[in-house]
Order: structure tokens, then sequence, then C-alpha cells
């Protein structure tokens, strides 16, 4: 056995060199997804709402008429769309961590993603029926 395996063998526990549990290898891709995402949501959140703030009181059609604007659409839908990825892999993550069972753990994983897909298809289809609506 090579030195660098031979280590790795040693660091592991005692019950997981006797089950061959190792690492997935999995993790720090989710990790830098995770932290990703977090930082894009930081200046998208801050236009978001100081877009917000500046419409106080603005009726309807002036706001309807600031989301019709490419910037601010496709802002708007970006941010959306990462502030659902965002919230889904961190709600992964806690499903996995407390739900014990497997088959309830992949149905909650799985109602999750659906449910967090639907609210951002839905979310985006009420920013186009705002902003392009009749």
């Amino acid at each position: 056995m090579a030195e660098p395996e031979r280590n790795a063998a040693m660091m592991r526990s005692q019950l997981g060199r006797a089950r061959g549990l190792g690492s997935a290898k999995e993790g720090v891709a989710h990790w830098w997804a995770q932290r990703i995402t977090a930082i894009a949501l930081l200046p998208l959140s801050s236009w978001f709402l100081a877009g917000i703030v500046c419409r106080v009181g603005d009726d309807f059609e002036r706001v309807r008429h600031w989301l019709a604007s490419p910037v601010a659409f496709s802002l708007c839908s970006l941010f959306l769309a990462i502030l659902a990825y965002h919230a889904a892999l961190g709600l992964k993550v806690v499903i996995e961590d407390y739900v014990r069972a497997h088959a309830l753990r992949l149905i909650a994983v799985v109602a999750m993603q659906f449910a967090v897909g639907l609210l951002t298809m839905a979310g985006i289809v009420a920013l186009l029926t705002i902003a392009f609506g009749q």
C-alpha cells in the first residue's frame, strides 16, 4: 500500500474501516454552489430591495413600466432563479441531515425540489404578467 493511501486508511475510524465507508467526494461541489449563490445573492438582493424601496408610493403603471425594462426584468428573474436554487441547496442539506429513513428522505427531497421549481415558475409567470400583461 502506498504511503498516502496508508495515511488515509489510518485517518478513518475503526467503524468506518470495517464498513468500508469514506468520503463520497460530492460535498465540495455542493459547498461551492451554496457559497457562489450566496455571493451572487448579495448584490442582487441589494439591487432588488433598493428598487422596491425607491418605488414605494408609485402607482401600478409606474412599477410595471420599471419592471418591463430589460435590465430590471432580467435582474428580477435572475434574483428569483438564484434565490430558488440557493434555497433548494440548503433545504436538501437539512432534509438529508434530519430525515433518517432513506425512502422518506428521497420522497422529501423530490417533493421539495418540485415545490421550489413550481414556486420559481409561479414567480417568473408573475413577473411576466406584471411587466407585460395588459
